[in-house]
């Protein structure tokens, strides 16, 4: 905000830019008699007769009757950001179901009633990827699950919506972390490095594949963090390489004493669409701040998901670095870690000293 900004100048600006993340107020249009939240799809009023309120209820006291098509007094509508990104959503899944190609940007911004450069930064702010992105992991999601199903590699990828296997191999790696023949054997034939060193939490093991970290578990033991991994990777080729990964694990026990810097090693983070999406979520969360499940759900436009948002959380293959930790119960209570509550508790109040 300039000098000379005010914040009617702020809120003008977002109304007629139709600007749905804009939040703590609502507008009304004296010549209609309606109030209205911003974002609202209706006709953009003329500045000089906008008022604004801090809430529906005062400008229901001045005498403005809400609108018809943003519904401001109804709370279950009131994030409108939410509303249009689920079902641009939903949009997608549905087209890639029906083997068709995924909508383009300007249909999805036409049937939200914005532009597609309004449309695509707004999507982006609420799922943390475009929708491009969005069409892609879901396409993704089709070919791991047609491969684990015991379809051919061809037979998945036209059944997932690519029109050619070539568009498929484009980004086969960032789609599977591995080739896609050996991801439908379960990971047969994959070797993945591994190697444990002491942090505050207790040992922390960290597993690697050529493209990153795969896999991050705390534990008592080096044999209960070795049974872990062969768990999550139960055909793959596990070997140890500590001598070999020593400067990597004191990097990884570094950022896990101090969990609000950032791990600069590349990641192969592998999970379905929806699981990327919660993660990429927990990732936004400040050290030394909590949300809960709920507030995750809503974030990502699925206000009802909240048993699903905690699978994710419980999912999670990379302790610290995707902090489930910061995900709390309703009332504030500690739930759902698999490593452990004490150790939910403790880098909670580790992070709570370093704001």
């Amino acid at each position: 905000m300039t000098a000379k900004q005010t914040p009617h100048d702020a809120r003008l600006r977002a109304v007629l830019a139709r600007d749905a993340s804009a939040s703590g107020f609502v507008y009304a249009v004296r010549t209609t008699g309606i109030y209205c939240r911003p974002g609202c799809p209706s006709r953009s009023p003329k500045p000089e007769n906008v008022r604004f309120f801090d809430t529906p209820a005062q400008a229901e006291q001045a005498g403005f009757r809400p609108c018809e098509r943003c519904r401001p007094d109804d709370p279950a509508h009131r994030d409108i950001v939410s509303e249009r990104v689920a079902t641009a959503c939903r949009t997608i899944e549905r087209a890639l179901a029906d083997g068709g190609p995924p909508p383009s940007l300007e249909t999805l911004a036409r049937d939200a009633g914005l532009s597609p450069s309004h449309f695509q930064r707004l999507f982006k702010s609420r799922t943390g990827i475009t929708p491009k992105e969005y069409a892609q992991a879901v396409r993704d999601e089709r070919v791991r699950d047609a491969l684990t199903n015991g379809q051919s590699v061809t037979e998945a990828i036209y059944t997932a919506g690519f029109g050619a296997p070539s568009r498929f191999y484009e980004n086969a790696d960032q789609t599977l972390g591995m080739p896609p023949t050996v991801y439908r054997k379960g990971g047969q034939g994959l070797t993945i490095r591994f190697a444990t060193d002491d942090s505050f939490l207790g040992l922390v093991l960290a597993g690697f594949t050529d493209l990153g970290v795969c896999a991050i578990e705390l534990g008592d033991t080096r044999e209960e963090l070795v049974k872990a991994l062969g768990t999550r990777f139960p055909k793959a080729n596990l070997r140890d390489a500590q001598d070999e990964l020593a400067p990597l694990l004191g990097e990884v026990a570094a950022f896990v004493q101090h969990p609000d810097q950032s791990l600069d090693l590349p990641l192969d983070i592998q999970g379905t669409a929806f699981q990327r999406r919660v993660w990429q979520e927990l990732v936004r969360i400040p050290a030394g701040q909590t949300r809960t499940y709920s507030e995750v759900a809503r974030a990502l436009g699925s206000p009802k998901a909240v048993r699903a948002v905690a699978t994710a959380c419980a999912s999670n293959p990379l302790a610290v670095a995707v902090p489930c930790h910061r995900v709390v119960r309703k009332s504030g209570e500690l739930a759902g870690y698999r490593w452990g509550l004490d150790r939910k508790k403790r880098l909670l109040e580790l992070e709570g000293q370093s704001e």
